[in-house]
Order: C-alpha cells, then structure tokens, then sequence
C-alpha cells in the first residue's frame, strides 16, 4: 500500500474516534484494553504490518502508537523488525522500544526469531542455536515473556522425521539453559511445517517437562479435517498465541468461527496475552480495528 510515514501519522488521532472505540466514550484506553474474559489480555502481532515495516512506511514505535489508540493491551514485535536483525539489535534500540512501549502502556507480550533446527550439518545447527541463545538476552531486555522459535521448515516421516527431531531435541535442549537463565520462555510455534498436528506438537515438547518450553499455538495452520479440535488439544501446552483469521478446512483456506475459537480459549484456563495477527496485510491501519473488534465481539458474546 502507498502510505507515507507521514500520512500514517495523521491517521492516529482519527483512529480514536472511529465506532470501535467511541462506543463508550468515557472508556479510557486501559479500559479497552482489558476485559472480563479470564484475564485474557489481547495483544498485536506486528507481522500485521510486514510490508510497512520492511518498506519503512511505518517504524516499531509507529506500530506502539497505533496499538495504544487501536485499545491493544500488548504488542509481540518480532526480531526481524529490528535494525540489525539476525545480528543483536543496539542496547539503545532496545531499551527505547521498551519505554516507548512503558509511555503508551503497552506489555510486550513476546517477540520471535525464524531458526530452522533440521540442520544435518553441526556448523549450521550450532548457528542456529547461538541465534535463539543471543535472542533470548534480547528478549530478556525487552521484558518479553515469550521468544517465539520454530522447529523445521520442511514435514518429515519415518526415519528421517527421527533424525530431523533428533536435532531438534539437541537444540532446544541446548536453548532451554539460556532460556531458564534469563527467565524466558521458549514458545514453538506450530507452522504447518515440522509440526502439522496436536499430537506431534505433545510429542516434542512434553519429553521435555520444562516450564521454559512450550507452544505459541497458531490457530491456522493445523493440517486436519478438524482444525478446531487439534486447537482445543493443543491449549495444554499453549504459552501464547496466534489468534488468525482463517484457518484450514480440507486444504482450503476458511474463515474462523470467532465465537467457537473464542469458547476454546477461554475454556481452556489460559490466563494472558492473545495475540492476534491479520495477513491480508493490504491495508492493516484498517482491517486491523475491524478484526480485534471481531474477536472483542467473540469473547464477549460468551458472557
């Protein structure tokens, strides 16, 4: 989309009178941003703004700004959206995002890197440990609670799915030290890559019986006839989240069924932040009121 830095930043003070939030006019932005649902706070994944933000049409602080007027509780700001990413981003870009956030009122509710742990070869295997090892200290500074990671890219069965997960193991094993250390939890997210169902996810992460491992459950990428049930088997292990809106129904792209995703979570006693992420990512300044007023709309129907 054509946006101009500029332009964006005219939009922010005409968000604040838009219906999603002048339906109570007296409502305070804290007031928006929580509700009656278990606690549950929601929170942006900043991937919803991909294009602008390697575009540069709009900067880390910029998205900080559109969630405090959105009504946002948190933000998850993947480490792609840092200056120097893969490599450590300033310890002054850090802790200037981190009280941006603090000004507006905004927790950081996570932030993620794109490793890949299927590596046959030890150099390339140990690049991408010491790649989620040095992100979890970036994590730590940010007061992020979560660092999201992955598994595989590529699905894998028989004996080379034991071989893939061996590596795997290796390193999460060698990861979750550090994650310990500086109190940050290791969230893998299912992609519909490695990870395609709720049995596989319970398969490697339960072994472990970590309190620093668990899963950033994506709710639209389950590969099954029942998306839906897969969700609802994988909330055990469920440390954050990727609230999505559409998820996959026979190969097909679907719409989610907002109210019944929104049962699952909230049955499911997770206490916390729920990202949410739109990837039609044409024009996020709007679509993205229009979904998290959806997904309000949801949990408040279940009241």
């Amino acid at each position: 989309m054509g946006t101009s830095r500029r332009n964006f930043l005219n939009t922010i003070p005409l968000l604040a009178a838009a219906p999603l939030l002048s339906a109570k006019g007296e409502e305070t932005q804290q007031q928006l941003a929580s509700t009656d649902w278990d606690h549950l706070k929601l929170s942006l994944n900043a991937y919803s703004f991909n294009d602008m933000l390697i575009k540069k049409q709009i900067s880390k602080h910029e998205v900080l700004e559109f969630c405090a007027k959105t009504g946002f509780a948190a933000v998850d700001m993947t480490g792609y959206y840092f200056s120097t990413y893969p490599a450590t981003p300033p310890t002054e870009e850090i802790y200037a995002f981190k009280r941006k956030a603090h000004e507006l009122g905004i927790e950081i509710s996570g932030t993620g890197v794109r490793n890949e742990f299927s590596h046959a070869s030890s150099v390339a295997l140990e690049k991408e440990i010491d790649l989620v090892k040095r992100w979890i200290e970036v994590s730590a500074m940010l007061g992020a609670p979560v660092l999201r990671i992955f598994t595989a890219k590529a699905y894998a069965t028989g004996d080379e799915r034991k071989r893939v997960e061996e590596r795997i193991q290796y390193a999460l094993k060698h990861c979750l030290h550090d994650a310990a250390s500086n109190g940050v939890i290791l969230g893998i997210q299912n992609h519909n890559d490695y990870l395609r169902t709720a049995d596989e996810c319970h398969e490697l992460i339960q072994p472990f019986n970590s309190p620093w491992l668990g899963l950033v459950l994506d709710t639209g990428t389950f590969v099954s006839p029942d998306p839906y049930a897969e969700i609802a088997k994988s909330t055990p292990l469920a440390v954050n989240w990727q609230l999505k809106e559409k998820l996959i129904i026979d190969d097909k792209q679907t719409l989610m069924d907002l109210p019944r995703l929104c049962k699952i979570i909230r049955e499911c006693g997770y206490r916390g932040n729920v990202p949410i992420e739109t990837l039609g990512l044409n024009d996020p300044i709007n679509e993205v009121p229009v979904f998290i007023d959806k997904v309000r709309k949801a949990f408040s129907g279940l009241n």
